[in-house]
């Protein structure tokens, strides 16, 4: 199953349930179902509760009120119909450094930084992070901090290399169990963080910082979270200039045990999103520029698109 937010001109943002390449309003059938985070607390939490209102709502739209896929995403205007962010999470939380190939490259870029300043040690502190029992865990944003589909992720205005970082993340109901997959951008500014690494909230937390969307998979749709394709393009005045993949297959953590650490002494409220880390590092010659457009793309879930300003 999969649901999405959108927004109708004079009506607000509404909930729909995506298949067959229409959109059918939940939100015209029930009215208190205005928005995921409505649909999750009447189904207590619970992942099937929630499909199954959602699927007997689905059932009751009426004909009038389904859209083509393609109407919805686009620009966002507020004259049109169109995407929004599939979840308005109270707390977005990120996990560094799942992925081997993320430890060596950044393990690499300050390695480079200690040698230009005359160091005689290379530090390695993000290989000791992959190689430890407790991860690196980080609160990332508000839902006033993030956009959706076609919103504008941004580049902090004292930042020179701020890089993308495509990443699986998950949606947590009641009990820690999982309700949903989404797809993330954490937009990370990596020059601040590379100067100290006691930067990291700097680099992480700002206005446009994470993209989240299309949509809101649920677990009975995933057959295998652990094996899905990630791939990520980067263009530049209309031409593809970086193009990666990975498979969350390589992640080296479970969700398990990410969620372990997460909820570890920490409250979290219902509606979380929680992004499982980056296999794909661009180079530092692509890191972002104002004008840029970004898409990621994760089997089963579908494409997140977002151009790219400099605040």
């Amino acid at each position: 199953m999969k649901l999405l937010q959108f927004y109708l001109p004079g009506q607000g943002t509404r909930l729909g349930l995506l298949y067959d390449g229409l959109v059918h309003d939940l939100t015209e059938a029930e009215p208190a179902y205005d928005s995921f985070m409505a649909l999750l607390e009447q189904a207590g939490g619970q992942a099937a509760t929630l499909e199954r209102f959602a699927r007997e709502q689905g059932a009751r739209v009426p004909g009038g009120a389904t859209y083509a896929w393609q109407d919805l995403d686009r620009l966002p205007d507020p004259s049109l119909p169109h995407l929004l962010m599939p979840v308005f999470s109270p707390e977005v939380w990120g996990f560094g450094v799942t992925y081997r190939r993320s430890a060596e490259a950044r393990d690499a870029d300050l390695g480079n930084a200690a040698a230009s300043e005359g160091s005689a040690k290379m530090p390695n502190i993000y290989d000791r992070v992959y190689r430890s029992e407790r991860p690196e865990c980080f609160f990332k944003a508000t839902a006033s901090r993030c956009v959706g589909p076609h919103g504008q992720i941004c580049i902090r205005s004292d930042s020179g290399l701020t890089a993308c970082e495509p990443e699986l993340a998950y949606v947590l109901g009641a009990n820690r169990e999982i309700v949903g997959y989404t797809v993330c951008n954490d937009v990370s500014a990596w020059d601040l963080e590379r100067e100290n690494p006691l930067y990291l909230p700097q680099s992480k937390i700002y206005a446009g910082c994470c993209a989240l969307g299309p949509v809101i998979v649920t677990p009975s749709e995933i057959s295998d979270p652990y094996m899905l394709e990630i791939r990520c393009r980067i263009s530049r005045g209309g031409e593809v200039v970086f193009g990666d993949s990975t498979s969350s297959s390589h992640m080296g953590r479970t969700f398990d045990k990410l969620n372990e650490y997460l909820y570890r002494d920490n409250p979290i409220p219902l509606g979380t999103v929680v992004s499982t880390g980056t296999g794909i590092m661009a180079p530092n010659e692509f890191c972002l520029r104002d004008g840029d457009t970004v898409e990621i793309e994760i089997e089963g879930i579908g494409v997140l698109s977002n151009p790219v300003r400099k605040l």
